[in-house]
């Protein structure tokens, strides 16, 4: 039995391919275990790059018999190198720097090394300056979410595994309550962090916050998902994560100096945008729920007026009143 040399290092797989590319552009013949020995890898290893490169790449690549060894059965110009533009490889920096959402979370490193092999397989000579890019391109978040990054970890497994949990769950302003949830979905929105579940006792789907998670466990069973489940068609009438039962049409108005900032972004699908005289806005939109654009108008000041429906009327005067006159004992 034939042992295979001790192995001392692992090059990376393009930098193996174009030792082997060099070596059959020499000529020589050269064979699987000379290969293996010159890159530092097994012979297994040699045979499946050499599979790759002529099944995938399209090299010529034959075996001789009669020299016991590999050619190139017609010209090749050169090695088959990843094309990428300046641009591709602006986006690449970009999406580099915008893992800072992910830091610390289970998903920081797949991603990264994912980066990182596509790093490996650029070419050694690009035009585009990448420092200039560092320099240029930075993201920030305002409130970064605190994490408990084992809690974290778990339900991102769940989710993968669809295993069912067994939650410690404390809403604001109440007591911590277990809960017994089929964990569906893990979402970023907005730059928070949410997990969609079945709640068992709730019978029903419910959004869960993993900082407001105390403790978590998996209970051992597994489930399977329902088809009817869509974050995309449950969020689709929301505001934000908080999908409810009712039907809303919301109309917004907003002073000229508030007006701007309203056009540069588009705040729902359903929106209805309509300039108005003076340089002031008014915006429509059709939500399941108000609890959400409540808060998001009172963050206006007095740059924005609701003017339907009654419900929402009422709660920002409530919630504006409230600031003003604070009831007694809340400070």
């Amino acid at each position: 039995m034939k042992l295979e040399p001790a192995i001392q290092h692992s090059r990376p797989p393009l930098e193996r391919m174009l030792r082997i590319h060099q070596a059959l552009q020499a000529g020589g013949f050269p064979n699987a275990s000379k290969l293996a020995r010159e890159v530092e890898v097994s012979t297994k290893t040699i045979h499946r790059d050499i599979e790759f490169m002529r099944d995938r790449l399209n090299l010529p690549i034959e075996f001789a018999p009669a020299n016991n060894g590999y050619f190139y059965n017609g010209e090749v110009s050169g090695f088959p190198t990843m094309q990428i533009t300046e641009g591709e490889i602006f986006a690449l920096v970009v999406a580099e720097k915008a893992l800072q959402q992910y830091r610390g979370t289970s998903f920081e490193k797949p991603l990264l090394s994912a980066i990182r092999k596509m790093e490996q397989a650029l070419p050694d000579t690009i035009s585009l300056n990448l420092a200039d890019i560092e320099q240029t391109i930075s993201f920030r978040t305002r409130a970064e979410p605190i994490l408990n990054l084992e809690i974290f970890d778990t339900l991102a497994k769940a989710v993968a595994q669809r295993q069912q949990l067994e939650l410690h769950y404390r809403k604001p302003g109440q007591p911590a309550e277990k809960r017994l949830v089929d964990a569906y979905h893990l979402a970023n929105i907005n730059g928070e962090w949410y997990l969609f579940a079945y709640d068992h006792a709730r019978k029903d789907l419910r959004t869960f916050v993993p900082a407001r998670i105390q403790s978590v466990k998996p209970t051992g069973k597994n489930f399977e998902r329902t088809q009817k489940f869509s974050l995309e068609k449950r969020l689709r009438d929301s505001f934000g994560v908080h999908a409810g039962e009712g039907e809303f049409d919301v109309v917004i108005r907003f002073t000229p100096r508030a007006a701007d900032y309203i056009r540069e972004k588009k705040w729902h699908p359903s929106q209805v945008l309509r300039d108005l005289k003076n340089g002031a806005a008014e915006l429509k939109m059709k939500l399941s729920s108000l609890a959400e654009v409540q808060r998001w108008v009172l963050s206006w000041g007095g740059d924005a007026k609701v003017l339907q429906p009654k419900e929402l009327v009422t709660a920002v005067q409530q919630a504006a009143e409230a600031i003003l006159n604070p009831p007694r004992g809340m400070f």
